[in-house]
């Protein structure tokens, strides 16, 4: 593989592992040596990577040994438990859990938004929530110019945020359902296929607030990630039967005004953003459009006339991609410096 970097992928077999590692390939990191790690009901897959075939070794402790960086998406639990182990171990810990994003002495970091925080880690980096890295990517070049206050933001949000079983549930249960047949819903709590779920995470008891956790992770994280506590931000999350990419209706206020126009142009040069937004001809940020590309789309773009400083704005990302992997490999690229 040449010289570079050895790797670790913790989760490597789940879906954004899986995407994590493709995203390797495909922005040619400088990988020397890489790792698959899982539990031990995956131990001994074998993976491909540049031309080889990879064996999934077990998650140990050993795992980190020798390790520079790790891409980690295997949930809070596993986490919890063996990021610290990999930082002592003096690896950078990359993590697209829930565990470490509101710790005060860890960086939340969009590598568009606040590149600098991801140079004040001791050994682990959070990987913010998929919904809110999407919306930050677009707002924070809006929030440079006029300064956001307030934010509403609904969401529309694709199975595969909640796994491959859930991508399996949708395709079987529309099957089913179109053959007069019954699919009783497994991974979600009610059927998915032709409905709308306002529950994220599905598994989660609402919030004492009312709202789910999903919800307060857009709330928290975007404060923490634009450096700004004044943000107003309040959120609905939904899920929508589509496989793949996140869709937010967003509603901003901002302290000047800004013009509908003026804030296209804004967003047409901005990192990782691509405006497409010619509602005449129908042109506008959909799924299957943005599924396996790796920008945030938005479109929709206009001002909202019941306020005097109001943008609304329909984003849409793959979750898989920009929501999960490419935002942790863009955050490793980061710290070692690769560029293009």
């Amino acid at each position: 593989m040449g010289r570079g970097y050895r790797v670790a992928i913790v989760g490597a077999t789940g879906a954004v592992g899986n995407v994590m590692r493709e995203i390797l390939e495909e922005r040619d990191f400088p990988v020397d040596h890489l790792r698959l790690l899982a539990s031990h009901r995956s131990a001994g897959k074998k993976l491909p990577f540049k031309g080889e075939e990879i064996t999934v070794e077990e998650l140990k402790e050993s795992s980190f040994d020798g390790v520079d960086i790790v891409l980690a998406s295997a949930g809070s639990k596993v986490s919890k438990q063996f990021a610290p182990i990999a930082a002592r171990k003096g690896c950078i810990y990359i993590d697209n859990s829930s565990a470490f994003r509101m710790d005060p002495e860890v960086p939340l970091v969009v590598p568009e938004v606040n590149p600098h925080a991801a140079f004040k880690h001791k050994g682990i980096i959070a990987n913010p929530n998929c919904s809110t890295i999407q919306m930050v990517v677009a707002l924070k070049p809006l929030h440079d110019v006029a300064r956001i206050k307030r934010v509403v933001v609904s969401t529309y949000q694709s199975v595969s945020g909640a796994g491959w079983s859930a991508v399996v549930e949708l395709q079987e249960q529309t099957r089913a359902i179109l053959e007069g047949k019954e699919y009783p819903p497994q991974v979600f709590p009610y059927q998915i296929a032709f409905n709308a779920i306002p529950q994220i995470p599905q598994s989660d008891a609402f919030l004492p607030n009312g709202y789910t956790e999903e919800e307060m992770k857009m709330v928290n994280e975007t404060r923490k990630i634009m450096e700004d506590d004044s943000i107003k931000v309040t959120a609905t999350t939904v899920r929508i039967p589509v496989f793949y990419a996140h869709s937010e209706s967003i509603n901003i206020e901002t302290e000047r005004k800004l013009t509908a126009e003026e804030a296209r142009r804004i967003l047409s040069k901005a990192p990782g953003v691509k405006v497409m937004d010619d509602p005449e001809n129908q042109i506008y940020p959909m799924p299957i459009l943005a599924a396996g590309r790796d920008e945030v789309f938005v479109g929709r773009i206009r001002e909202d006339d019941t306020i005097e400083c109001g943008l609304n704005l329909w984003v849409v990302a793959d979750n898989l991609r920009k929501g999960a992997a490419l935002n942790a490999v863009q955050i490793a690229e980061l710290l070692i410096g690769k560029t293009g």
